[in-house]
């Protein structure tokens, strides 16, 4: 349950990227020698014995899952508290139908609980990448409002006054975009798409919804934010809006669709339905992307005051909310992190296969639908179209039936 240790220069040592025989054979079983002999492999035919093969692996993997879960529950979780990062209410809670059902009396249903979802499409071709932002708020008594911004990206946008001059700059921007060894191209993309979409979210349950309880998508402070995606005019801004969510509101939620903590996800397998752990404050895991970011030494600073000021402040869990449904992730304010889990956990009941909260669902259907791909590109093609040329500068996908 402790980290592994980070390097202090913020660089990979190339062994570490090396995959050893016996590292393969570990983790699947065979020795990579015998994966790659393909006249070992089974012809695409073969869908009894891929049947077999699938009963027998899947089987096994939750036989082993189950028979640790009482030892989990009886070793582990009574230790939880006294971990370094343990808040002070780390532990294992349960609650009872009649908690849920008076969650959603008073809090889910009454419009008390707001939720904040985003999506962002873009639509790359040679004249210009144009990249669209959309989020929506939604409570359960309706929309409470939706933002777009669109962003056009083009190799050349103001002119020297030599005409050489401006088609050399064109054609040097567009051979940096099309270099592999030249990221240029990608950090902006992600920027774009996932650093302001990301702090969009957060600014506007910050700043713009009403609700006594705020409910995201995610982490609340996540990496994107943590690290500017790059922008240290982004990550300003973003402190600034995380701080104000989380030590001003303090009544906030946040979910995570796929978490990749394994371990957090591991104790959750092991919870009954209807409990939930708070398992540990977020400074230590703030501060580790700090750590290993690439800030100025002026912003480096102000990150880690951030962490400092903020991480004890917010703690994560992991409940789990019908025997159907596999355990989440949930991030929350320490002092109220029971009732977020509750929320958590009333709005998840309402989707037994699921078991993840319905409104956080019910914000991404709207923020699709209303920003979605096919409206989006459909616009942007019939802008071509109106320039004249429908067709020549889209791509083979693009055009494909």
């Amino acid at each position: 349950m402790t980290n592994a240790p980070r390097n202090t220069n913020n660089q990979i040592n190339e062994t570490d990227l090396i995959i050893g025989d016996e590292t393969f054979a570990a983790a699947y079983g065979e020795s990579l020698s015998a994966t790659l002999d393909i006249d070992s492999w089974q012809t695409g035919g073969d869908l009894e014995g891929l049947y077999e093969r699938l009963e027998l692996e899947v089987e096994s993997a939750v036989a082993t899952e189950n028979a640790v879960r009482d030892d989990i529950r009886r070793k582990v979780f009574p230790n939880l508290r006294n971990r370094s990062v343990a808040s002070t209410h780390t532990g294992c809670y349960r609650v009872t139908p009649a908690d849920l059902q008076n969650v959603h009396r008073k809090l889910l249903f009454n419009g008390a609980v707001e939720a904040c979802d985003g999506t962002s499409v873009e639509h790359d071709t040679l004249p210009v990448t144009i990249t669209q932002i959309g989020i929506c708020l939604v409570s359960y008594q309706g929309d409470q409002g939706s933002w777009a911004q669109r962003l056009y990206r083009r190799d050349l946008r103001a002119s020297t006054g030599n005409a050489l001059d401006d088609l050399m700059a064109l054609l040097e921007n567009r051979a940096q975009r099309g270099n592999t060894d030249n990221d240029e191209r990608g950090r902006l993309s992600e920027l774009a798409r996932r650093g302001i979409m990301t702090y969009a979210e957060r600014a506007i349950l910050a700043r713009k919804s009403q609700a006594l309880w705020r409910v995201g998508h995610g982490n609340p402070t996540p990496y994107e934010l943590l690290t500017g995606s790059g922008s240290m005019p982004l990550l300003v801004r973003s402190l600034e809006v995380m701080r104000e969510l989380v030590l001003n509101h303090r009544k906030i939620l946040f979910v995570p669709s796929a978490p990749r903590d394994r371990l957090l996800l591991t104790l959750g397998q092991a919870l009954y339905p209807l409990e939930f752990l708070v398992v540990e404050h977020l400074e230590r895991r703030m501060m580790s992307v700090v750590d290993n970011g690439h800030y100025g030494k002026e912003y480096q600073a102000q990150a880690e005051e951030f962490c400092r000021e903020v991480g004890p402040k917010l703690v994560v869990g992991v409940y789990r909310a019908s025997a159907a449904a596999p355990p989440y992730m949930f991030f929350a304010h320490a002092d109220f992190a029971c009732e977020a889990a509750m929320i958590a956990m009333a709005d998840s009941v309402l989707q037994e296969h699921r078991g993840f909260p319905t409104l956080i669902d019910l914000a991404d259907m709207i923020c699709r639908t209303t920003f979605g791909n096919d409206i989006f590109n459909s616009a942007v093609q019939m802008a071509y179209a109106h320039a004249g040329e429908p067709f020549r500068f889209l791509n083979e996908r693009m055009t494909r039936a």
